[in-house]
């Protein structure tokens, strides 16, 4: 089958096999496997792909395993054997006396014992539970009725028969768990009445519409699962089922509660969310015997009241988003949980008699009224509401625990709240308090937020009286001073965690700092500091992350060598001169020292073990002597319309899922792409969409320059392009593209504009006149429009209120599965720019859930600097409690008026092979006059032979990695930036008319293979310590040259503990022509991964590797994807050397043929002054 046509049947059929899959596979690989008899010359050893899932062993096709036949061996009741004819093989034979054996050779030994043990001990199980879940069955597999014993079946996600596969299910008489959940069942399956023996039962996500009489029949059923079907009325029959406990509806069409339920005597749970119900009669759940209430996402209009004393039964209410706006549920007298968060509550009335656990966030509540004193109240969850103050009832609750106050109105805190005996938590985040009570008592607070108020200083006595705090979190404020840490020297604090980022703070609190001798985590960016004390520095022994960045520091004290735990430091845009001693600590991991004042850097010759990030970019005066970092490049110094900087983080499992994608120069010089693709848990979907997806959004431009949905085009053909991978997994996505239109002079209006494009929770903001004007929406269930699409397609919606449990946004890539609940298209926007937008910026998900984008642009909006304004953002978004991977990109902005006046017409396209005549555009032009588009191969420019007689396009569309050209001899000394994975750029002009030109590293991925087919890629080493050296290069334009060539180089270093290996990755040539004095520098393409700016824990293993090796990316030397190849004849050009230079004598008679075309034409394009 062509992968392209299996890839879009998998996409619009349903959801495929693989996926549920992956949490049954213990054991993978691909070894030598023999069917039959070792003794039958018939049958031939060869290279199989082996899965041990669950009970089963399958072997398949090792190209085509996830669409070819597969071969599924039950192991249960089954043997394991040794085979001594042949070293490192299995023998595996199923039960029963039809039974079939397969042969696997293993290449080690240690391989052979593994699959040996495992497989063993599945052999030896009794078969009484199987899981056949997502296995694309229609009939029950002929092995499995050789287990009689079975008592759990698990037949999720197949395609159940209701006339072959289903009946047989009659024949395990000892059966009491069964599955049938998405099995697209039309009707209930009456021999599924027969089998006394049930007592739990899912038919989850089918068709049902209704329930026939005979369900009276099991007696013995307990759990009975009908959500996601259209059932709209229960039989009265049901109501015999006395042993019934749960009862599964939601998502269904009830209009109201049924009134069989009332004949439910041992119904313990009741589910109706997401049905028709408008009213919620209390008065009725009197007659129910359900302690659990489950009505979310219904649209209620009101809740009665009724007499408490009926309803004492009830202990456990969930009301979450049904759209209220007054509730009162005080009748409930026995009501222990209450959730009622999302909703448009105003007034909320509540009985604390019973009441534990409160949860009302996300409404609009200015007061609540609880009736009697909660004094069995542990967690009380308020934030996001409008309230002015703590409600004056909990000083009597001696039982609080976590109270959350987050984004409200408060004013204060009450003296009695902060001294009291049960609080542990109190998150009073993004409020309005000035001031808090100074005298304190004995508290035994462990978790304190404060951030983002208006505090000038903390009680005094704070870290004396809370002497079991161990995180506070103050950022954002105004403190200048912080309270001492203890009364006398010899003692401690608590603290291991303090977050100050964003204040005022002076050299005057460094030496309180050292009462808390147990941090751990120091967060101090964006003060006042100008020094640390040295002294003071080495009694935090326990130091393990420290950020200093953003204030005045000249120097990082030396006595930075006693905090032996550091592993992170960050202090980027400071003073620093010097380069700290930090690589000689055992632990470090990341040291980032960008946009400093740094001059000279040696790397030593044995660098620390751990190291993943040295990020050095952003010294211009920095100069690098060693002996293995080469002068890269050289630039031309024009200033551009718009300059790109750009950050990204880890998180604290330190797997990067998130990747930027920034090209100045797209499509021509006066176009631009940028991107933020965020895969949440996943690494493989953001790094192809940033690989892919330039190339795919030129292909959609060169069909014609007037269609105006081709942002939307680029996001629907990008999700086909992920192939196996996208039907498993996700991603976010933002994608910005600057535009050329040329206007003539006295037209109105602008010639760029900025269109954007977005999915998932990757959002993009404009600063226009220094407000934020947002270019993209965020798609979710709470949408009215989004919810009943999504109902529609009978799509199922978690408490956590994901769709089917996998994303809260209605809108992603990848996830096909989910299709068509969840869907690839964007939401676009398009503005025009005007000499008033300043810049805007892209970022993932991680930036956007700490600062609103307000608090966005107003906190980058004076940094000068594109590459310290993306990592301002980075740094405030972890200080403010981001633990998640994250990117910022930030694009500064430079239209004027005379960039609008008048517009060059495009230059002809350059001709094959060495003799490409100066001056000459490198990109190629559409037949139609169309958008010009660069070749697939490179995004950029032609990757052109090493002989440069013959020019090849390749038709892969997934590299749009930069291209690697051969470096320039250098006539000067050029002074240059260092960087590592820590993937942060920035372009502008540098002084004195130079310019400098981002070169970047490739990346490997976590298990240094992305597919089975692949060899290890060099510079890989098997403990994990490889450090990627990126360089920045400032140069100054050559005195007295009256032309001057631009030629982009990129070489990434790969430096290990043992070698410094800088030719493992060298260059391919490619001809880039000479610039124009109009060009703009030439930005590399971004298709590398870095780590964050603070990762604690080692780099974790990707356990979300591509499945289909056909469909998997081939990774450069580089470190960048190839897609999946998706041929076409159009797209490759061969130039046989006989007939080279015939060729190019016809396309330069045709260039010359273009050229006098366009001149002669009207008027259209006129010339750009910058």
């Amino acid at each position: 089958m062509n992968p392209e046509v299996g890839c879009l049947i998998r996409f619009y059929f349903g959801k495929p096999r693989s996926v549920g899959g992956s949490e049954r596979v213990q054991l993978s690989g691909v070894f030598n496997v023999r069917k039959g008899k070792l003794a039958l010359p018939v049958n031939r050893w060869s290279k199989r792909q082996v899965t041990l899932s669950g009970t089963c062993l399958i072997v398949s096709s090792v190209k085509h395993a996830h669409t070819g036949k597969m071969h599924i061996l039950p192991l249960i009741g089954g043997k394991v054997e040794e085979v001594k004819r042949h070293s490192h093989c299995l023998a595996f034979s199923s039960a029963g006396p039809q039974s079939q054996i397969y042969y696997v050779s293993y290449d080690s030994y240690a391989e052979h014992l593994r699959w040996h043990r495992m497989a063993s001990k599945i052999a030896s199980q009794r078969v009484n539970s199987v899981d056949l879940s997502c296995c694309s069955l229609e009939e029950l597999p002929a092995q499995l009725f050789y287990s009689q014993d079975l008592t759990h079946l698990n037949l999720k996600n197949n395609f159940m028969s209701l006339h072959k596969g289903v009946p047989a299910l009659t024949r395990f008489c000892k059966l009491r768990s069964l599955s049938l959940s998405n099995n697209a069942l039309s009707e209930f399956p009456l021999v599924l009445c027969d089998i006394t023996s049930l007592s739990e039962l899912n038919l989850s996500g089918n068709r049902l519409s209704c329930l026939p009489a005979e369900v009276a029949t099991m007696n013995n059923l307990q759990t009975l699962l009908l959500d996601g079907n259209i059932v709209s009325s229960l039989p009265a029959e049901l109501g015999s089922l006395e042993s019934l406990t749960y009862l599964g509806l939601s998502f269904n069409c009830f209009s109201s509660v049924p009134p069989v339920l009332e004949k439910l005597r041992g119904l313990e749970k009741l589910c109706l969310a997401g049905n028709r119900l408008s009213v919620l009669d209390v008065a009725g759940l009197q007659w129910l015997h359900t302690r659990y209430v489950d009505v979310r996402l219904n649209r209620l209009d009101k809740v009665t009241v009724a007499d408490w004393e009926q309803l004492l039964h009830i202990i456990q209410l969930d009301v979450r988003d049904a759209g209220l706006q007054e509730l009162d549920v005080s009748c409930l007298g026995k009501l222990e949980l209450l959730r009622c968060d999302r909703n448009s509550l105003s007034f909320l009335r509540v009985s604390g008699h019973a009441l534990k656990i409160l949860h009302a966030s996300h409404n609009e509540l200015m007061q609540l009224e609880v009736q009697s004193v909660p004094e069995n109240l542990t967690v009380l969850d308020l934030c996001r509401n409008k309230l002015g103050g703590v409600p004056d009832w909990l000083c009597q609750s001696n039982r609080l625990e976590v109270l959350d106050i987050n984004h409200n109105c408060v004013t204060e805190l009450p003296v009695w709240l902060l001294s009291s005996g049960s609080l542990r938590k109190l998150l009073a985040g993004w409020n309005d308090m000035c001031t808090l009570p100074d005298r304190l008592e004995s508290s035994q607070l462990e978790v304190l937020d404060l951030q983002h108020n208006h505090l000038t200083e903390l009680p005094h006595c704070l870290f004396i009286k809370a002497q079991s705090l161990r995180y506070l979190n103050a950022s954002a404020n105004k403190l200048e001073d912080l309270p001492a840490a203890s009364l006398s020297d010899d003692s401690c604090s608590s603290l291991e965690e303090l977050y100050v980022t964003n204040n005022s703070l002076t050299d005057k609190c460094i030496p309180l700092l050292t009462g808390h001798r147990r941090l751990r985590v120091l967060h101090l960016a964006y003060n006042q500091l100008q020094t640390f004390t040295a002294s003071k520095l080495a009694r935090l022994e326990l130091l393990e992350e420290l950020d200093l960045s953003g204030n005045r520091l000249r120097a990082v004290p030396t006595t930075i060598l006693s905090c032996r735990r550091l592993h992170m430091l960050s202090a980027h845009s400071n003073c620093i001169n010097t380069f700290p001693e930090v690589l000689q600590l055992p632990e470090i991991k990341c040291v980032d020292l960008s946009c400093n004042e740094l001059t000279e850097f040696t790397l030593p010759e044995v660098l620390p073990p751990k190291l993943l990030e040295l990020d050095l970019t952003g010294n211009p005066r920095l100069n690098l002597d060693h002996k293995s970092l080469e002068l890269l490049n050289e630039s031309h110094g024009v200033p551009a319309v718009w300059s790109h900087g750009f950050t990204e983080a880890s998180g604290v499992k330190n797997k990067l899922c998130v990747a930027a994608l920034a090209q100045d120069t797209f499509c021509g010089t006066r176009e631009a792409l940028y991107g933020v693709f965020d895969g949440d848990k996943n690494v493989e979907v953001p790094y192809l969409l940033q690989c892919t997806m330039g190339d795919v959004l030129a292909e959609e431009l060169h069909r014609g320059p007037k269609q105006e949905d081709y942002m939307t085009n680029t996001f629907l053909t990008m999700q086909r392009k992920l192939g196996t991978a996208g039907q498993r997994m996700g991603g976010s996505a933002a994608l910005c593209h600057i535009r050329h239109d040329p206007v003539a002079p006295g037209e109105p209006g602008s010639c760029f504009t900025l269109k954007a494009a977005n999915v998932g929770r990757c959002q993009a903001v404009l600063c226009r006149g220094g407000r934020a004007l947002l270019l993209s929406n965020v798609h979710t269930v709470r949408e009215e429009t989004e919810y009943e699409r999504v109902r529609q397609h009978n799509a199922v919606i978690t408490e956590d209120n994901k769709v089917s449990g996998v994303t809260d946004s209605t809108r992603m890539m990848g996830y096909s599965f989910l299709s068509p609940s969840v869907t690839p298209r964007p939401q676009v926007s398009m503005v025009t720019l005007t000499p008033q937008d300043e810049f805007f910026l892209l970022g993932s998900r991680g930036l956007w859930d700490l600062l609103s984008p307000n608090e966005a642009i107003e906190a980058v909006r004076n940094v000068p600097d594109a590459l310290a304004a993306a990592k301002k953002l980075a740094t405030l978004a972890q200080s403010y409690g981001c633990s998640d991977s994250l990117s910022a990109v930030v694009i500064q902005l430079n239209i004027t008026e005379d960039c609008c006046c008048f517009c060059e017409p495009p230059p002809p396209p350059p001709s094959p092979g060495p003799a490409a005549q100066p001056g000459l555009h490198p990109f190629t032009s559409s037949s139609d006059g169309g958008i010009q588009l660069p070749p697939t191969s490179s995004g950029t420019v032609s990757e052109l032979s090493s002989e440069f007689s013959t020019s090849e396009m390749s038709s892969e569309v997934g590299s749009t990695a930069s291209s690697e050209e051969p470096p320039a001899p250098p006539t000067e000394p050029l002074s240059s930036h260092l960087n590592a994975q820590g993937r942060i750029g920035a372009r502008r002009p540098a002084a004195g008319g130079g310019g400098f030109q981002r070169q970047f590293s490739g990346a490997l991925s976590d298990n240094g293979l992305d597919s089975e087919d692949e060899e290890p890629i060099a510079g890989v080493f098997s403990n994990g310590s490889r450090v990627e050296v990126e360089a920045d290069v400032h140069c100054l334009l050559r005195h007295g040259s009256t032309h001057s060539n631009t030629t982009n180089a990129y070489k990434p270093v790969a430096l290990s503990n043992e070698l410094l290996a800088s030719n493992l990755t060298s260059p391919s040539p490619s001809l880039v022509p000479p610039s124009s004095p109009n060009q703009e520098p030439r930005s590399a393409t971004l298709g590398h991964r870095a780590r964050a700016n603070g990762s604690v824990a080692c780099q974790g293993r990707s356990q979300d590797l591509i499945e289909e090796a056909a469909d998997a990316p081939i990774r450069k030397q580089g470190g960048y994807f190839n897609a999946p190849a998706q041929p076409d004849p159009d797209d490759q050009l061969i130039i046989p050397p006989e007939l080279e230079e015939e060729v190019r004598q016809i396309i330069q008679q045709q260039q010359e043929q273009m050229q006098t075309h366009t001149y002669q034409r009207p008027a259209d394009y006129f010339v750009t002054p910058l």
